[in-house]
């Protein structure tokens, strides 16, 4: 299966999602993030007991591509669910990963979410009408 397509970013997510730190809220969330050229990167959420530094998985899957030199993405699958259990419905980006994806990406970068049986397909401007972003200055 190629790494770009749907399925796989998915399979990716979920992958990514069982090394998530999550003690806290015990939501452990995934996400594969595509980058332009076809390279694929990984994040998982880190929770903190004092909550501001928490990380989501989003965000550490941009910083990862962002450290690595990729400034052009296609699509993130994004998955989550309790600790131990599977997903069982569409968990969608917070706001504050929906204005990382709104720093870096086009409204039209996808945002893949699965509940386990099923795949919905949001664009960045479904997520985040009126955003604000760099043409704002």
């Amino acid at each position: 299966m190629k790494q770009d397509t749907n399925e796989a970013l998915i399979a990716l997510a979920m992958k990514a999602r069982e090394n998530a730190y999550c003690p806290y809220s015990g939501i452990a969330v995934g996400a594969a993030l595509l980058t332009e050229t076809g390279e694929v990167f990984l994040g998982a959420n880190m929770e903190n007991a004092s909550f501001g530094p928490t990380l989501c998985a989003e965000r550490v899957a941009f910083g990862s591509a962002l450290a690595a030199g990729h400034r052009k993405f296609k699509r993130i699958a994004v998955v989550g669910a309790k600790k131990e259990c599977a997903p069982d419905r569409h968990f969608p980006p917070c706001g504050v990963c929906r204005q990382v994806m709104a720093e870096f990406c086009t409204g039209d970068f996808e945002i893949l979410l699965s509940d386990g049986k099923s795949t919905r397909v949001l664009t960045l401007s479904e997520l985040l009408p009126h955003g604000f972003g760099k043409e704002h200055f």
